[in-house]
């Protein structure tokens, strides 16, 4: 071959073996989605089919309710996305890893030999049982899903479930048949199941049959709410509900002891020519309570019984001698203690709702329990009845068992933010309990964090955070005028007084915060809270404000960006001391501080003449200086009401909301009236030569998950929020307002970078006082413990009716919901079942800060995406 022919030749190999190259993934991929495609029949024999698909049919239409879907003995393999992962991991296993083995090792005649000489027999042995060997397998077969093979007798028994779920709903006479079709693709087929429901049983007639005479009172003082009616079609579930209904009213009303299993309904289908086959005639029978004796059963009439005498033992032991206990008499209540009485007895009393000489209520029972164990200085308490029946009265004990007086809680936490790179804080408290005799606790917390800064430009890159708190709880509403008729005992009223204080160095501008607050919460049922901020003061000290180009870069480059065009020493000499070289470079930047306060002050003096949009952009960071800088002053009052209808932490279909309004500085106004404050150059009020905050805050927050099926869910979330500055302030403070971003926001930017409106990076933590967020995220498993997530994030964060005028920031009418940004993305989690750790990575599908011809995916690839780590659900 001649030198030019090998060159050719050589040239059409490399190009050959980088498209090879190239392509190597893409095909390995492929080849790895055929292999498991074919796989899928692995351990499916060949008289056998796999179930691929499940469908119901009432009267011949579909039905979807997953409680009857629920009903199906055998239902497909899971699958994420479509493709069913976990029955290709089952798959991979050995069936029979141990004969495998045997039948390697004992392959070659000299084999087993060669490895006993080189191991031992005993290593040879275990070699089998290894991870490598079985382990592995097995490991498999525990995260992988076995193959669904139709089974006829799993078929037939969920038919019968359905034909009794449609028989307890009236259908007595429905009839139940299944299909199995096989599908275009081999040893794959689907069950239909088909119920013919025939005509619903209705109830002709209700009647009573009651045993005891307090108890026939009670029913017909509350019959018009039975769940029973006549004319209404046949519902099993309505007449549990029915017993249960009225086993709550008897309880609550004086029947202490009644037994549900006393309720006993008697159905009995008509068959007359004259109302058909479909009638039904249902007869409620009480009876009365039935006591086993030691040989007998034995059945008294039900009564009402009423409280006698109450007896609270507090600080009880199980091993004090009643004859070594002292007693104190308060309100109708005997307490007794040992040696001396640490409560005081209105505190005791008002955490009970059982009251003397009124009739017995469940209700009141449950509701001393809540509030006891609300108190924070008991264990659950022991409620103890004895009864007087030939009086109707019951004698009641309540034994509270004290908590410790003392005790210390730390806690160690490692953290990590946009700000700092890694950080370790730590947090101790001690808990005093029943600090006044009241039931009062007092908690004295101490907290810490220190870590490395995540900007390297910064002058130090050592962060610390030091804080305290002395928090004082009161397990009543502290007002100089009762509460009890509006907020009663039962709703767990609180009174919390807290002070605090904390300090921080190389974050920001080293803050120091000092903050006081006066609230108080009631819940009225276990679905709702309240919360009212009578007074909520915090003061926030900026200790070194001449650090702030040093933090907050991005003003730092626009302002410099502006005074390159006067860093010209022969051309403005007057600035010439306001810029320096930095070693390694050729271009002069301005000194922080003093060259960019000397800068600003020039150009905003005219001292050197510049351009109006030069002028404007130094006014705009300057403007921003000064408010970022300032001390601020925020007294408020805010109120917050939030409803959440989750059952349990396994009920997977709820809703949670959440309002609040805040009103800021109202108060020091008022006062302002009355004694007149020094004022600043700007007119504004001052209190310790602090300009206070003033303007009015609303939010709303709406959370709705639906359970799509056992293990699938989809979550939802609106947000809407805005802060109105007026009076004494033109904008919101920068710990009051709003930001985008991060964790559990929009996920597809990083906290502080979305917003406002349509701008890009303008600052580094951007912030506006209006923001409006809208998530949607489609959750389901994986593996085991690994669940994963696609999401849809939107939302952004505006300026509005404050100082701020540009127009790319503020919102402008409906034209701005334009600069709404969507971000998507999938994540993964892992369930520790106490919390839940995740990682989310989201992509710019719709960026705002772009042209609007290059808004949508322009920067949706791995390169631009956000990864977020968070600890449990977002929302």
């Amino acid at each position: 071959m001649t030198t030019i022919g090998k060159r050719v030749f050589l040239d059409s190999m490399t190009r050959r073996l980088i498209f090879i190259a190239g392509t190597a993934k893409i095909r390995v991929f492929l080849l790895c989605i055929i292999l498991c495609s074919c796989n899928a029949l692995k351990r499916v024999d060949a008289d056998e089919a796999l179930l691929v698909k499940n469908t119901i049919y009432a009267d011949g239409k579909k039905v979807t309710d997953t409680d009857i879907q629920s009903l199906i003995s055998q239902k497909p393999n899971s699958n994420l996305l479509g493709f069913p992962l976990r029955l290709h991991l089952y798959n991979l296993a050995k069936p029979n890893p141990d004969s495998s083995y045997q039948a390697w090792l004992h392959k070659k005649e000299k084999r087993e030999q060669r490895l006993i000489n080189w191991l031992s027999k005993k290593q040879v042995d275990s070699l089998g049982e290894s991870f490598l060997v079985k382990g592995y397998s097995e490991w498999l077969k525990k995260i992988g899903e076995a193959p669904v093979i139709i089974d006829t007798s799993k078929t037939c028994k969920s038919l019968q479930r359905m034909s009794a779920y449609y028989g307890n709903r009236g259908y007595f006479n429905n009839t139940t048949t299944f299909t199995i079709d096989s599908t275009k693709r081999e040893q794959r087929a689907e069950i239909s199941y088909k119920i013919d429901l025939g005509n619903a049983y209705m109830i002709d007639t209700l009647t009573k049959k009651t045993a005891s005479k307090a108890i026939d009172s009670l029913y017909a003082l509350n019959f018009k709410n039975s769940l029973i009616k006549e004319g209404e079609q046949f519902d099993l579930s309505n007449f549990n509900k029915e017993r249960e209904r009225l086993t709550s009213i008897f309880r609550n009303t004086g029947v202490y002891n009644f037994q549900e299993s006393s309720i006993t309904f008697n159905i009995l289908r008509d068959t007359s020519t004259t109302r058909g086959d479909r009638g039904m005639d249902v007869e409620l029978n009480i009876d009365n309570l039935k006591k086993r004796g030691d040989s007998t059963l034995t059945t008294t009439e039900y009564e009402v019984f009423t409280f006698n005498k109450i007896n609270i033992y507090a600080d009880y032991r199980f091993d004090d001698d009643p004859n070594d206990l002292q007693s104190v008499d308060y309100n109708n209540y005997t307490i007794y203690f040992k040696d001396k009485l640490r409560y005081k007895p209105k505190a005791l009393t008002d955490a009970i709702f059982i009251e003397k000489d009124s009739i017995y209520r469940e209700l009141n029972k449950i509701r001393t329990y809540r509030q006891i164990s609300n108190l924070n200085t008991f264990r659950y308490p022991t409620i103890e009845l004895e009864e007087d029946s030939t009086q109707n009265k019951l004698k009641t004990n309540i034994y509270l068992s004290a908590r410790p007086k003392y005790s210390l809680e730390t806690n160690l936490d490692v953290t990590h933010s946009n700000i700092q790179r890694l950080g370790i804080a730590f947090s101790s408290a001690l808990i005093t309990r029943n600090v006044f005799g009241g039931a009062e606790t007092l908690n004295i917390s101490a907290r810490g964090s220190f870590g490395l800064l995540s900007d390297q430009d910064l002058p130090e890159d050592f962060f610390s955070e030091i804080g305290g708190d002395i928090n004082l709880t009161f397990p009543r509403i502290w007002l100089p005028f009762n509460t009890k008729k509006i907020i009663p005992y039962y709703m767990l009223p609180q009174t919390r007084m807290t002070v605090g204080t904390s300090f921080q160095k190389n974050i920001g501008l080293d803050k120091q915060t000092l903050n006081a607050v006066l609230g108080y919460n009631w819940t009225p049922s276990s679905t709702k809270r309240n919360e009212l901020e009578l007074l909520n003061v915090q003061f926030v000290r900026n200790v070194n404000p001449e650090n702030f180009f040093n933090v907050y870069q991005n003003s730092y480059r626009l302002l410099d960006g502006v005074a390159d065009r006067f860093d010209d020493p022969t051309e403005f000499p007057e600035l010439a001391e306001l810029f320096e070289t930095p070693e390694g470079t050729t271009e002069p930047r301005l000194i922080i501080p003093s060259g960019t306060s000397g800068f600003t002050n020039s150009i905003l003096d005219n001292t050197v003449t510049s351009n109006i949009d030069d002028r404007r952009l130094v006014n705009t960071i300057e403007e921003r200086r000064q408010r970022l800088t300032e001390d601020n002053l925020i007294f408020t009052t805010n109120y917050s009401f939030s409803k959440n209808n989750k059952t349990s932490i396994n009920d997977l279909s709820f809703y949670q909301f959440r309002f609040k309004v805040e009103g800021a500085g109202n108060l020091l106004s008022l006062v302002s009236n009355i004694i007149p404050f020094e004022e600043n150059n700007d007119g504004n009020g001052l209190v310790f030569g602090v300009a206070y905050s003033q303007y009015v805050k609303t939010e709303f927050d709406f959370i709705k998950h639906w359970q799509l099926s056992p293990t699938n869910v989809l979550a939802m979330r609106s947000f809407a929020g805005i802060a109105i500055p007026y009076g004494n302030s033109n904008n919101i403070p920068f710990v009051r307002s709003y930001f985008a971003g991060g964790s559990n926001d929009n996920r597809a930017w990083n906290p502080y970078s979305l917003g406002p409106g349509s701008t890009q990076n303008l600052n580094d933590f951007n912030e506006a006082n209006l923001k409006l967020a809208f998530n949607l995220e489609y959750r389901f498993p994986i593996i085991g413990n690994i669940k994963g997530a696609l999401f849809a994030d939107a939302g952004n964060i505006w300026n509005v009716f404050d100082d701020v005028e540009d127009p790319e920031a503020t919102f402008n009418g409906f034209s701005s919901l334009k600069d709404i940004a969507l971000g998507t993305g999938m994540g993964i989690r892992y369930d520790f079942t106490y919390f839940v750790f995740r990682l989310d990575v989201g992509f710019k599908t719709y960026n705002p800060a772009l042209e609007t011809s290059k808004r949508w995916f322009s920067d949706y690839n791995l390169g631009n995406a956000v990864y977020n780590i968070g600890i449990n659900y977002p929302f």
